[in-house]
């Protein structure tokens, strides 16, 4: 019988990982840990992995893999960024993803915090918390109908950001992507730069993949364009955006606020629970702290369906390339 190791798993996870293992005949075993250097033993005697990884898999352990005989790794996520795809193809180990899990979850998420900045939400529970019920211009806001916003990247889910945007609030929705979506030009004008999608625009919304290409693609020089006042909406990846250069275009008040659900050293914290550690990281404390910032950790997808489709998606592409040698979910 098919053995498979599963690591980094939750509670949530349990209950489809046993559904899924009883249907397709299937022995497991669980971890709640990421696959390292020190438990890569674990891994002996199973036919395939499932992971859900956020810290890089070392060049030593892929060696180990190999050895064990395992041929794959199914990544729990969309995003594959924390692999060495040279090193896994180096070593006969096919790595897939799950590309689509749930993106009406993300992009509704999206949605939802940029109206949160625009309608002052942490303002005003921060007044409540001291009782202070005032009306007053601090939390006075725009309608989201009178504003235009710039989606970039209008694939899976920046195309139902864009929808929701125009269809949903009749906004005036532009939108830069190297690839247009010819459904998407239904509702949105596409521009030709990314600098002349954001400019004028009173919401900008990220949703593209990170690549060694795109680090920091919003930097000091792309928010100097920023229409002032505008909000900035991040639910893509943190590498994508030079957090420094934001704070410093929020501070001068060229930016209104942001809405994070993602941080360009997020690796090791989201997921985890640091409330009996030490916490140094002052720079995203600096975030959490501030009034003119939603910082969520990474869970825009965090809903039942996108846990299921990302469990039963990644197993699905484990016993595809067990029996097959491949999976059309394959990354390398």
């Amino acid at each position: 019988m098919t053995k498979i190791k599963i690591m980094s798993v939750r509670d949530e996870d349990i209950v489809y990982i046993e559904d899924w293992a009883k249907k397709n005949n299937v022995e497991y075993e669980l971890s709640r840990h990421p696959l390292t250097d020190d438990n890569i033993d674990e891994a002996e005697g199973f036919d395939g992995l499932s992971l859900s990884q956020q810290i890089p898999i070392s060049e030593e352990v892929f060696a180990k893999l190999k050895s064990f005989g395992i041929k794959q790794i199914a990544q729990r996520s969309a995003g594959f960024d924390t692999y060495d795809l040279e090193l896994a193809s180096k070593y006969g180990i096919v790595v897939s993803n799950v590309p689509s899990y749930s993106p009406s979850s993300i992009a509704e998420f999206a949605v939802t915090q940029a109206i949160n900045i625009v309608r002052n939400f942490n303002a005003i529970q921060n007044k409540m918390k001291v009782h202070d019920f005032r009306w007053e211009s601090s939390i006075l806001s725009k309608s989201i109908s009178e504003l235009k916003v710039a989606v970039i990247g209008t694939g899976r889910i920046g195309s139902i950001v864009a929808k929701i945007f125009a269809q949903g609030y009749d906004c005036e929705v532009v939108a830069y992507d190297p690839f247009p979506n010819e459904v998407s030009e239904e509702y949105v004008t596409y521009q030709p730069t990314l600098q002349e999608a954001i400019e004028g625009a009173d919401i900008v919304t990220l949703h593209v993949p990170a690549t060694k290409y795109n680090h920091h693609l919003f930097d000091k020089h792309i928010f100097s364009h920023f229409k002032k006042g505008a909000v900035f909406v991040n639910c893509a990846r943190g590498s994508l955006v030079d957090t420094n250069a934001l704070l410093s275009s929020i501070d001068s008040g060229q930016i209104k606020g942001a809405a994070l659900d993602t941080y360009e050293f997020e690796r090791g914290l989201f997921p985890s629970d640091q409330r009996e550690q030490q916490f140094n990281d002052q720079l995203l404390q600096q975030l959490i702290d501030r009034e003119d910032i939603i910082i969520t950790p990474h869970i825009a997808f965090y809903t039942d369906a996108a846990v299921k489709n990302l469990i039963v998606d990644a197993l699905d592409a484990t016993l595809e390339v067990l029996q097959t040698g491949t999976t059309h979910l394959r990354v390398n």
